[in-house]
């Protein structure tokens, strides 16, 4: 099967597929016109990359994963320790992103209060620079 068939199997884009070929994480045969050609290795494969970026693994995780699976290590292990890095890391983005968003709304509050103004000396916009958003 050809990237193109194999993305449109999996409803992502081609260009998803060849860039997994170019980082390693799937190894597809040629074809006789010299086409990347991916079996039943490569759509498994695939089918796992795409699970576990859908759980947030990075593709140094999955890369890692598969490494342990070629040796006939269980990932199992592995995977628990790195979904509970993962999970943590989304946890404090997510606390990050809270903030801003407050931020946000606290700016949006009171700009809605301040007039317009042109640029002069020092200041470049008066909302921006004027407001104690950090």
């Amino acid at each position: 099967m050809k990237a193109s068939e194999l993305a449109k199997r999996f409803a992502v884009n081609v260009n998803t597929v060849r860039h997994y070929v170019r980082s390693g994480l799937l190894t597809p045969g040629k074809d006789a016109s010299g086409y990347h050609s991916f079996g039943h290795e490569e759509v498994r494969r695939l089918s796992f990359i795409l699970r576990a970026r859908a759980l947030g693994f990075t593709l140094d995780d999955i890369q890692q994963l598969l490494s342990d699976a070629t040796q006939g290590q269980s990932l199992c292990p592995h995977a628990r320790e790195l979904i509970e890095l993962r999970l943590r890391e989304a946890q404090e983005k997510l606390i990050n992103m809270q903030a801003l968003v407050k931020r946000m709304e606290s700016a949006v509050e009171e700009w809605k209060k301040l007039p317009d103004c042109s640029p002069c000396g020092d200041h470049i916009c008066h909302l921006i620079e004027g407001g104690h958003y950090e």
